[in-house]
């Protein structure tokens, strides 16, 4: 004789081959009917499976596990009675693991009194018990709260700058003028009057044109437009001269207005007149131009440098102390004892890092962060070839910067060692333009 399977047993497995059946058959369905294009589909699926997961995890769920020489009654009374489970893991032909909402292991609880089995509770997900375990430690709610409290009364308060529209102006300096009539960091934002604030820096700042303050939210929006200058007008009428800025071998020499005096090829002295505004003739007699034009020259310099051979140089000793402190606003707290300086030569780098929310939302709360790097001083001995290239930079750059208008045209250097220092002299032979402008003396 056969052995007959448990009622409940035979009932799920008839169950279970229904569904299986059924589930084939509609996936072949699906399948012939299914779109050539699926993105869709997978995004629909799985933005659902988020939302129910989310809302499971806002209702709370249990994953429990049963236990019993029959599980499938357990089953069978979750779909008596319309209680919705998954996760289903059988673990033994005994006992499985599966996960509900909460409200529904409650009346599972009940229900499973009367049958013959272990159900026992393995996992609490969920904000209700978050919740719950959190609902004794009043030290947590009451900083919440104050932290909800401070958030939103600091929400009235100005935080953070944004500067837009300034070119040659600098943010800082525009920002120091509004500290001066009292807008500043932690400043009662609806307290700014934009009207009268701008009357008072358009007066602090003449190189500004338009300016507005507005303030949205914790954030001050400084938006601003810089004055253009009129040029310099030049009366054509003026009469003048140009005359050689400094001594130079003219090379060429191209009058726009004017008498030129000298030829190219002629050495001039810084002063000396190149071209007149004063042109005289048998027919029109004396007249008064503006002597102006290009003259070119060449040019030569001489330039010396000091480097000394023997430094000193830093040696880090290899300990490093960081100090942190928080900005609350124009207040300082400090996170650590004692003084930030650690020997008698240090290093302190500092970096600021301000908080913000998501969203970029600025809190009125920056971390300090010194870095002190303590170091002992040691005299070294630096070589020729590096005290050279050392002064070949210096000078270089003072060339340049006596140059107005011209190239190098050849260049040498020398050196020599003297009293413990190398002394390096830049020869240089320049194309300039040496030509300079002046006005015609008033009699």
């Amino acid at each position: 004789m056969a052995a007959l399977a448990p009622p409940e047993q035979s009932l799920t497995l008839q169950a279970a081959m229904t569904r299986a059946t059924c589930g084939g058959a509609c996936a072949a369905q699906e399948a012939e009917s299914r779109p050539t294009s699926q993105s869709a589909g997978i995004l629909k699926n799985g933005g659902i499976k988020m939302l129910k997961h989310i809302v499971n995890l806002l209702k709370g769920q249990v994953t429990g596990r049963v236990e019993s020489g029959f599980p499938e009654r357990v089953l069978n009374l979750c779909a008596e009675y319309g209680i919705p489970f998954w996760d289903l893991r059988w673990e033994s032909p005994v006992s499985f693991t599966f996960t509900l909402a909460r409200r529904d292991w409650k009346r599972l609880r009940r229900l499973a009194r009367r049958i013959d089995c272990d159900l026992a509770a393995v996992s609490w997900r969920g904000v209700p018990f978050f919740a719950g375990r959190m609902r004794r430690r009043y030290a947590l709610w009451i900083g919440g709260l104050l932290c909800g409290l401070a958030l939103f009364y600091g929400s009235f308060f100005i935080w953070d700058f944004q500067v837009e529209g300034n070119e040659t102006v600098s943010s800082q300096e525009i920002l120091r003028a509004l500290e001066k009539y009292g807008v500043a960091f932690g400043t009662y934002g609806y307290g700014v009057n934009s009207y009268e604030l701008r009357s008072y820096l358009l007066l602090e700042l003449p190189e500004l044109s338009y300016i507005a303050v507005n303030v949205r939210g914790c954030r001050a929006y400084v938006q601003v437009r810089e004055r253009v200058f009129a040029p310099e007008i030049v009366s054509k009428r003026q009469p003048g001269n140009t005359v050689a800025a400094k001594d130079a071998l003219v090379t060429a020499i191209q009058p726009w207005d004017g008498e030129k005096q000298v030829l190219p090829g002629t050495l001039v002295r810084a002063g000396q007149l190149l071209i007149s505004g004063v042109v005289q003739n048998d027919y029109a007699g004396v007249r008064y131009l503006r002597g102006m034009g290009r003259v070119y020259g060449r040019t030569w310099y001489e330039l010396e440098c000091r480097v000394p051979l023997r430094v000193q140089e830093k040696v880090p000793d290899g300990r490093e102390q960081v100090r942190r402190s928080l900005l609350v606003g124009k207040n300082r707290i400090n996170l650590y004892f004692g003084s930030s300086i650690i020997g008698d030569s240090c290093d302190k780098i500092t970096t600021w890092d301000k908080w913000r929310l998501p969203g970029n939302v600025a809190l009125p709360i920056t971390l300090v962060t010194e870095r002190l790097q303590p170091y002992t001083l040691r005299e070294v001995q630096r070589s020729q070839e590096e005290a050279l290239r050392l002064a070949d930079t210096i000078l270089t750059a003072r060339l340049h910067r006596a140059l107005e208008e011209g190239e190098v045209l050849r260049r040498e250097l020398t050196s020599r060692v003297e009293d413990g220092l190398l002394v390096v002299t830049l020869s240089a032979e320049c194309q300039e333009q040496i030509g300079r402008f002046v006005d015609l003396p008033e009699e």
